[in-house]
C-alpha cells in the first residue's frame, strides 16, 4: 500500500491529539478513551484504503470475466488475438479499463502478446488474472486452438467468482456468529473487570486449613486493566482474521473485521473505565 496524502493527515491528527493527552491527561480517567480515539483516526485511512483495494481488486476480476468473453467472441468470428484486443480498447471495464488500454497500446506497439499479457497480470496483481493469462499466452504460443482456451478460461473465472459468491453466502451465518461470540467475550470481560474484580480484591485476607495465609495483599483493579484490554485487543484482531479467512477465504479482508473489533474494544473498555473506575 502507497502512503497517500490522506493517511499523512491520518496520522498528523492521530498525532495532534496524542501529545498533548499524554502530557496533560496522563493520569486522568478520560486518558484511554482518548488514546482509543486517536489511534482510530491514525488507523482509519489505512483501513478505509484497504477496505477500496480490496474492492476494487474484486470489481477487476469481475470486469476481466467480461472482457474474457468478448474475446473470446471476437476471436471466434476469425479476427487474430492481438487484433482483438485493440478493438476492444474503447470498450468500458470499469476499473480494468486502464489495464485493457495499456494491453492494446503494448501490442499496438508491437510488443509480443505473451509479453504485453505478463505486464497486464503484474499490474492487475490478481491469482485469477494470473491463472487465466497464463493458459491464454502458453495457447497463443504453441499455437493451439486460441478460441476455446479462451472460453474454457471465461467459464473457469466465472465459476471461481461463482463459487466465491456461494461461499461468501454459505458462510454468513459463521461470520455473524463471530461477531456475537466476541461481543459476548467482551461482555464478559466488562462484568469481571468492573463488578467481580472490584469485590474479591476488597475480601479481607483468609487463612487456609494448614494455617498459611492465602492472600495478604489486595491487588488494585486498575494495575489488571491494561491486562483486561491487551486481552481483548488481541482477541478482536485473531477473531477478525479468522472471520475475514471464512468469508473472503483470505486474510487481507479479515483486516477490516479486526479492525472493527479492535476499535470496539478499545472505545467499550475506555468508556467503562472511565466511569466505574
Amino acid at each position: 500500500m502507497k502512503i497517500k496524502k490522506i493517511h499523512w493527515m491520518g496520522l498528523i491528527l492521530a498525532v495532534i491529539v496524542l501529545v498533548p493527552t499524554i502530557i496533560l491527561l496522563r493520569e486522568e480517567k478520560v486518558f484511554y478513551f482518548v488514546v482509543g480515539i486517536a489511534v482510530i483516526l491514525g488507523a482509519l485511512p489505512f483501513v478505509t484504503s484497504l477496505i477500496m483495494e480490496t474492492e476494487r481488486e474484486r470489481e477487476k476480476e469481475e470486469m476481466f470475466l467480461e472482457f474474457s468473453r468478448n474475446l473470446a467472441e471476437s476471436v471466434k468470428s476469425g479476427t487474430p488475438i492481438s487484433k482483438s484486443i485493440i478493438n476492444l480498447r474503447n470498450k468500458s471495464y470499469s476499473s480494468l479499463t486502464p489495464h485493457v488500454v495499456k494491453l492494446s497500446n503494448q501490442i499496438e506497439l508491437g510488443i509480443p502478446v505473451k509479453k504485453a499479457f505478463s505486464t497486464f497480470s503484474e499490474d492487475i496483481g490478481s491469482k485469477v488474472v494470473t491463472r487465466a493469462i497464463t493458459l491464454i499466452t502458453e495457447a497463443e504460443k504453441s499455437g493451439g486452438n486460441i478460441e476455446v482456451i479462451l472460453d474454457s478460461v471465461a467459464k473457469s473465472v466465472a465459476m471461481v467468482d461463482k463459487l466465491r459468491k456461494e461461499r461468501k453466502v454459505a458462510v454468513y451465518n459463521l461470520v455473524v456468529q463471530g461477531y456475537v461470540i466476541f461481543l459476548l467475550f467482551l461482555v464478559t470481560i466488562i462484568i469481571v473487570q468492573f463488578k467481580i474484580l472490584p469485590i474479591t480484591t476488597e475480601m479481607p485476607a483468609t487463612e487456609s486449613d494448614l494455617g498459611g495465609i492465602i492472600s495478604s495483599e489486595k491487588v488494585n483493579p486498575e494495575e489488571l486493566a491494561d491486562s483486561f484490554l491487551y486481552l481483548l485487543l488481541a482477541q478482536g484482531f485473531f477473531t477478525g482474521l479468522v472471520i475475514g479467512k471464512l468469508s473472503e477465504g483470505s486474510l487481507k479482508p479479515g483486516i477490516k473485521h479486526s479492525f472493527i473489533l479492535m476499535a470496539l474494544s478499545l472505545l467499550v473498555s475506555s468508556i467503562m473505565r472511565l466511569f466505574f473506575s
